[in-house]
């Protein structure tokens, strides 16, 4: 059986690898592609002229390899680079204006960045960047006291980040996973109260009922989840506040100034104010009253800025946000060392199974019925990314954007650029692609085609982030 390596040398040696190499790169370099094979034809809705056509057999191996647009990087990291791409696009419109048919102006509006934390529900091992006050060693203490189970409750080290410690209980006995996993669960509830008790107590510092306030102020925000070492979800939001919305102008200023200031401490208060009660999860069990934990961020966003002196500027923390839009679970357990899936995690996953069987067993209508089917995702069942409707573009839209190039370009290839100028719209209208495919799998065809994939991509991804810094370090210079 031949090596990735010996694979691969196979197919840099046959004759159609340039073919084969341009459609590699078609897909992104995806690391697990969709095979599909048939055909389709890009047709003139006016004339009937056929545009151009296109078939899977005209391929090496004969399928066409589209990309399987997992946003997650350890599943692939070449589609996770380009949603972490549109992600940027979507966010920075929104913070900075100028871009994606979101006015310059928006860049003007009160702007903060907030991050909403879990309460703790046990003592764990942590990791402390250096460069900030106190100590880095994980739990120092300076009475040696031990816990009800007979372990320390300090901890001198000082971890790494890839430390098979962090995130891990300094007691798994004395942990309260049952809580854990009921806050987890009620996690997207926790936002959608604060938003609304936001909005309230945004209203309330104007002199205004909530309904009044919105012919003057409205809340847009961007927000991502992520996963604590701990297996907890906790919240970064980009706030922004516009005025009352028309068709003519959809992004307008708040009609009734409010500072930067005034928004990140209403969302501090905002924070600490709400709550919900979680209902028991079995019949022994108790009700809960779950808030957000207590380190609450709420800072100022510069604009058009370098993140100086403790600020942050608005494309900073939208390259913050777009990176975190592309983690999971799997990087808090990846489960690929040699010595297994963590045991914190592994009883996460565990107590939730446990949970589900518990409440099949029920055959009552429970609130967490769905719970074991979200194990995957250690109990939270949001969107690792939402945002509100008028914060700026859609990732619907920046995709169509990028499938209208593509016609585009295959209009060139036939007519010539001349006959590319129409409109997206135009376009739309006045061609037809007309296909038929079926799915073939997954994957690439070899362990070759596989690895000399990956290492394209990390080449092209190395390329943009060169390039991409080279164009920071000149904007930085500029200001």
């Amino acid at each position: 059986m031949q090596t990735a390596e010996e694979s691969a040398s196979s197919r840099m040696r046959r004759p159609d690898f340039e073919q084969w190499l341009k459609q590699a790169a078609g897909t992104g370099y995806c690391s697990n592609p969709v095979r599909l094979v048939g055909s389709s034809s890009v047709i003139d809705a006016q004339t009937g002229e056929v545009i151009s056509s296109y078939g899977s057999s005209r391929e090496p191996d004969g399928v066409t390899y589209v990309r399987c647009g997992n946003r997650r990087a350890v599943r692939c990291p070449s589609c996770s680079h380009e949603y972490k791409g549109d992600m940027w696009h979507l966010v920075v419109a929104g913070a900075a204006g100028g871009s994606k048919d979101v006015p310059a102006a928006v860049g003007t509006h009160p702007l903060i960045f907030v991050t909403l934390t879990a309460p703790s529900f046990g003592a764990v091992h942590a990791v402390k960047k250096t460069g900030r006050s106190g100590s880095v060693r994980c739990r120092p203490r300076s009475k040696k006291e031990l816990c009800p189970h007979g372990k320390p409750t300090w901890c001198m080290s000082v971890h790494s980040e890839g430390s098979p410690a962090a995130g891990e209980p300094l007691c798994r006995e004395c942990y309260d996973y049952l809580g854990h996993i009921v806050w987890q669960w009620h996690a997207p509830e926790l936002w959608r109260r604060f938003t609304i008790t936001f909005r309230r107590q945004l209203a309330q510092s104007l002199g205004l009922s909530e309904s009044a306030s919105r012919k003057f102020v409205r809340v847009q925000f961007a927000k991502v989840a992520e996963f604590q070492k701990r297996g907890l979800v906790h919240f970064h939001a980009l706030i922004r506040l516009d005025g009352d919305p028309t068709e003519t102008e959809p992004f307008p200023p708040p009609a009734i100034e409010v500072s930067a200031d005034q928004l990140a401490s209403i969302a501090r208060s905002s924070a600490a104010r709400l709550w919900t009660v979680a209902a028991p999860i079995f019949t022994d069990d108790v009700e809960r009253t779950l808030h957000f934990g207590q380190q609450v961020d709420a800072r100022v966003v510069v604009r058009g800025g370098i993140d100086e002196d403790g600020e942050l500027s608005d494309r900073a923390v939208a390259a913050y946000i777009a990176k975190y839009a592309t983690k999971a679970t799997e990087d808090v357990d990846p489960g690929s060392s040699a010595s297994g899936p963590r045991p914190h995690i592994a009883q996460l996953k565990q107590t939730i199974d446990d949970l589900a069987a518990i409440i099949r067993l029920s055959a009552a209508d429970s609130t967490y019925e769905l719970l074991g089917k979200w194990v995957g995702m250690l109990g939270f069942r949001g969107h690792f990314s939402t945002k509100s409707r008028r914060y700026s573009t859609t990732l619907g839209r920046l995709r169509s954007a990028r499938r209208n190039w593509q016609k585009r370009a295959a209009v060139a290839r036939t007519r010539g650029p001349g006959d590319t100028d129409d409109a997206p719209d135009d376009l739309k209208e006045s061609t037809l692609v007309i296909g038929q495919w079926s799915f073939a799998g997954m994957g690439w065809l070899t362990s070759g085609d596989a690895y000399l994939a990956a290492q394209a991509a990390a080449a092209a991804r190395e390329w943009e982030d060169a390039k991409y810094q080279e164009s920071r370090s000149a904007n930085n210079k500029k200001r």
